[in-house]
């Protein structure tokens, strides 16, 4: 899950009240996070960069706080800080609004051309008006479009996202696909014009970008954001353009999500909106923008949907073993940013969900955040109501019997993988692939991870050879499942046995 690093007297000022360590440790507990480690900057560099350079930080102490993976909304101070508050009942949840343009501009527009259909063909914008940054906002706008980028984002193949000083660009825009030869702009932190050729062997040595260059290498087109006059803005999903670059005086933010998933574009585009819109003059605010598609329909984002869920009282009580009325519910679920209230006289509980709680997508999420409002140890341990006699598998009582067996022996087990790559089950035992029936992977994400295993003997001829510098004889066995592909039932599982002796090892 991902880690959120926070300085804890920002952090205890933003909330307005100290902690012990101990008391900030259960706070995160009932609000259903964990307080992963106490450190220091100094502390962090030590640790990564070593002792030598450990002075070039400060000692104030920092949180590093451990996020569930889809809550979005927590991945920096200002959701965190936002979702502590409300639990604590000190702040209401706020409601976030999309405002028309200021008057005498227009909305900002961005037409996809279908050239993009070929490498990323979805994007999506918006503005935020009238912001104004301090460092630590600043530092935090940029973290959180890292922790984004690694989290949801899947390291930016599913989406990119580009930020932008709008003040120093002009509308409409226009997201492109054009041959990399055709693309030339300089780049963020650089001085000169580099053509896209040249900044992929640029950043083919940079420590942070080069993990991204594959993903749009090897196409034909890579995609380009221009204005008006043809300023590049960005080159997603590697580097934006210097041009455009947000700074601690940028006022005005234009932010454009460039995507293969459109759905979770949408996620993100809403997630950076409705945390950073609390800088705003008009707090909570959002200027939408519009982007006209490929056809030639127009849609206006950022969503900043509020959709209604409802549930039944008494299913959550049963689900989790409790029993509260449907007001005390509604104030729970409330605490959890997700404003609610009893109808039907208490029957059920109608749920509004904002855009910040993309992870509540079924009552189940629901239910779960009723339980961390309630406290989990406040629910009382209870025995099941039905009795059940277990007794082991016939099958797996008889492997049990035989392994401290073979062990006593002078054995020594392995656990290899139940997948492996055909070569293993073929040629490398010369046997043709044709001939045996095994239950083959569709699409595999590597060579090592093509079938399911006929047989246990290439797994352990693969320990043998990870281990050619141990003392002889190696004598291995390995008792697990092998799979056949069965044409009429599917397949079927085997439970087999291997015992290998090796006297002679090259």
């Amino acid at each position: 899950m991902p880690t959120v690093a926070l300085e804890r007297d920002l952090l205890y000022e933003r909330l307005g009240q100290s902690y012990t360590e101990e008391e900030f440790d259960e706070l995160c507990f009932e609000f259903g996070l964990e307080l992963d480690e106490v450190t220091s900057e100094n502390a962090l560099i030590a640790k990564e960069q070593g002792a030598d350079k450990a002075g070039t930080g400060s000692d104030k102490v920092i949180y590093k706080i451990e996020i569930p993976a889809n809550r979005y909304d927590l991945l920096c101070v200002e959701g965190l800080v936002r979702g502590l508050l409300v639990f604590k009942e000190k702040m209401a949840c706020p409601v976030y609004k999309k405002i028309p343009p200021t008057e005498g501009s227009t909305m900002q527009e961005l037409t996809i051309r279908p050239s993009t259909a070929a490498i990323r063909p979805h994007c999506v914008a918006a503005v935020l008006r009238n912001i104004t940054f301090t460092e630590a906002s600043y530092k935090n706008f940029i973290d959180l479009q890292d922790k984004l980028h690694q989290n949801i984002c899947r390291k930016r193949s599913l989406v990119a996202i580009g930020t932008h000083d709008l003040d120093t660009i002009e509308g409409p825009f226009v997201y492109d696909a054009l041959p990399p030869e055709d693309i030339k702009f300089k780049p963020l932190n650089q001085t000169k014009e580099y053509t896209a050729v040249e900044l992929m062997e640029l950043y083919s040595t940079d420590s942070h970008l080069k993990h991204y260059l594959h993903i749009i290498k090897d196409s034909p087109v890579y995609p380009v954001i221009f204005d008006k006059n043809n300023v590049v803005l960005s080159m997603p999903p590697i580097i934006n353009g210097e041009h455009s670059k947000i700074t601690l005086s940028t006022k005005n933010v234009f932010i454009e999500c460039t995507a293969t998933d459109l759905t979770k574009a949408k996620v993100v585009l809403d997630t950076i909106v409705t945390m950073f819109s609390e800088y705003c003059q008009d707090q909570f605010t959002v200027e939408p923008a519009k982007v006209i598609q490929t056809d030639g329909s127009e849609v206006v984002y950022p969503d900043l949907n509020y959709r209604h869920e409802v549930v039944e009282v008494a299913d959550i009580n049963k689900k989790l073993g409790i029993k509260i009325k449907a007001d005390a519910m509604a104030s729970l679920l409330t605490r959890m940013c997700l404003k609610s209230k009893a109808i039907e006289k208490g029957a059920r509980l109608i749920v509004e969900i904002p855009p910040t709680r993309a992870d509540v997508i079924h009552a189940c999420d629901i239910v779960e955040d009723v339980a961390i409002a309630y406290g989990y140890n406040n629910i009382k341990m209870t025995i099941p109501k039905t009795n059940c006699i277990s007794q082991q598998f016939p099958l797996n009582k008889l492997t049990d019997l035989l392994r401290p067996e073979i062990a006593a022996a002078g054995f020594t087990e392995a656990l290899t993988f139940s997948l492996c790559s055909k070569d293993d089950i073929s040629d490398r035992l010369r046997k043709d692939i044709s001939t045996i029936r095994a239950a083959h992977i569709a699409n595999p994400k590597t060579l090592d991870f093509q079938v399911a295993r006929t047989m246990l003997l290439p797994g352990i001829l693969r320990t043998v050879a990870s281990n050619r510098k141990m003392p002889l004889p190696l004598k291995l066995f390995e008792i697990s499942d092998v799979v056949f592909k069965d044409d009429t039932t599917g397949k079927i599982n085997y439970k087999h046995q291997e015992v290998v002796k090796i006297l002679q090892c090259k």
